[in-house]
């Protein structure tokens, strides 16, 4: 059952709303997000996003709710292997506790709408070419293994190729003012650090929408289910990247968890020819794979109690936090031009 025009419209009228609720009234000031202030959104996003599902089960049936969930269970298995290279980022460029929160915001908001494109791009090639699925399903074995046999390694931002085309073209600035993404300096504007920041966030989450969208396409092709579950789960990422952040590197097993993830849904598409697999087993497995990562990877450490995995390492940052003169700080002549 195709969903209409009018759905569409309703459902992005919805994500808009929430997400200037959470902009204009939770966090119209740039502060530090704590553990507590973090689970509670995450509670919040994760009901808001069941709730959904319930309306979903209740509007389109069990099989779209099923799918929903099952979706939804596995972008956001996926998209905790963003915030380890987003706390990457975060630590290489330097940025501000306070200022982390805004770059996620926005770079979640970018996210929805270059997802939004490759989904109703890929529902279409596999409409119009159904081998592409299977093409999909060969790619998701790649990224698993790629995923299970990674060894630690550096994460260089500073060889983003977006961010050596913005930075040959767009003047930056040498340090942060307070969230402020541009600023005017001698009568042009110019980007800071953070904008910097915000742009290798979005290309990276470009990369690994390229594993995640696939994924979903095992469970099922009806772009709007697809969409939702993308957009709730990465919704409240920002959320849960604050609340996991000082447990991430106790995520030892996370690795191997996402890569027999990615394995069972790409063969799932390359049997999918020769053997139908219920929605219920699907969502089973996905979540059986999920409790088994994250119980052994907080039970078993090393042997024992105490241990902790690394995240790959940073190199050492080119950008710093050389923070420029408050407005206070600066001579009175040159303090109208440093205004966004």
């Amino acid at each position: 059952m195709a969903v209409g025009l009018w759905v569409w419209v309703g459902f992005t009228g919805l994500i808009l709303a929430l997400l200037l609720v959470d902009l204009l009234i939770f966090h119209r000031r740039a502060h530090e997000v704590t553990v507590k202030e973090s689970l509670g959104w995450t509670a919040v996003w994760i009901a808001i996003s069941v709730a959904f599902g319930a309306g979903v089960w209740i509007w389109l049936g069990a099989t779209k709710g099923l799918e929903y969930y099952t979706g939804y269970v596995i972008e956001k298995s996926l998209s905790v292997d963003n915030l380890f290279v987003f706390l990457l980022i975060f630590n290489y460029f330097g940025v501000p506790k306070r200022d982390e929160h805004k770059v996620l915001f926005w770079g979640i908001l970018g996210a929805l709408a270059f997802r939004l494109l490759f989904i109703l791009a890929g529902v279409s090639l596999i409409e119009r070419f159904n081998w592409i699925i299977y093409f999909f399903g060969a790619l998701l074995i790649v990224a698993a293994i790629r995923m299970v046999v990674r060894q630690e390694e550096e994460v260089h931002p500073d060889r983003n190729p977006f961010l050596r085309l913005f930075r040959r073209f767009v003047p930056t600035a040498s340090g942060y003012t307070q969230d402020k993404f541009l600023l005017k300096q001698a009568g042009r504007w110019v980007a800071t650090p953070l904008l910097l920041v915000l742009v290798v966030v979005e290309t990276t989450d470009i990369v690994f929408a390229l594993d995640s969208i696939p994924a979903i396409f095992a469970i099922t092709l009806d772009p709007f289910i697809v969409f939702t579950s993308n957009a709730f789960a990465i919704l409240g990422l920002r959320a849960l990247y604050f609340a996991l952040e000082a447990s991430l590197a106790r995520l030892r097993y996370l690795h191997y968890g996402l890569g027999a993830l990615l394995g069972f849904v790409g063969v799932k598409i390359l049997a999918s020819y020769f053997v139908h697999l219920p929605l219920a087993v699907t969502f089973g497995v996905t979540g059986g794979i999920l409790l088994v990562t994250i119980v052994g990877s907080l039970v078993v450490r090393n042997g024992g109690p105490g241990a902790e995995v690394k995240p790959p390492r940073e190199s050492e940052p080119k950008v710093k936090d050389e923070r420029l003169p408050t407005q206070t700080e600066l001579p009175p002549d040159s303090q109208q031009d440093n205004k966004t």
